[in-house]
């Protein structure tokens, strides 16, 4: 009897010690999106993509920005290893002025902390400068 507890016992262990092996694993498409030059009111959505490359779910717990104007939106479920899921961010493109924000998720990954970067600028088509506006210079007109 002692010998089978002490088989099963050991067996657990075993089992256990196995079981911690496993881990998951995130790899982002890209860490950066560039929005380039884009007009005030434009479509400020993006997305980043990644693939749960572990052996265990990928589970996102948190995913925050930077700054109020940047929502970020992260999978609700668990990603299963090989799977691949994105994380949706959403920029206030009625802020007139450079873009350079990050965004940080937090996951049960073997990297639990990565900082995602958006970047680019807002511009304002209605609001040219001076020198855009005048087609001659003073001498011509």
């Amino acid at each position: 009897m002692k010998k089978l507890f002490t088989i099963l016992f050991i067996g657990l262990i075993s089992l256990s010690m196995n079981a911690q092996d496993k881990v998951a694993k995130i790899e982002f498409k890209d860490t950066t999106i560039d929005y380039g030059t884009i007009n005030k009111g434009d479509n400020g959505v993006r997305t980043f993509e990644f693939t749960n490359t572990g052996d265990a779910p990928l589970i996102i717990t948190k995913v925050s920005s930077s700054c109020g104007c940047t929502v970020p939106k992260k999978p609700e479920n668990p990603i299963m290893p090989g799977d691949s899921g994105e994380i949706e961010v959403k920029y206030d493109t009625q802020r007139v002025m450079p873009i350079r924000k990050t965004i940080t998720v937090l996951s049960n990954a073997e990297t639990p902390t990565v900082s995602l970067k958006i970047k680019g600028e807002v511009i304002d088509p209605s609001k040219t400068s001076v020198l855009e506006k005048k087609g001659k210079s003073v001498m011509e007109q």
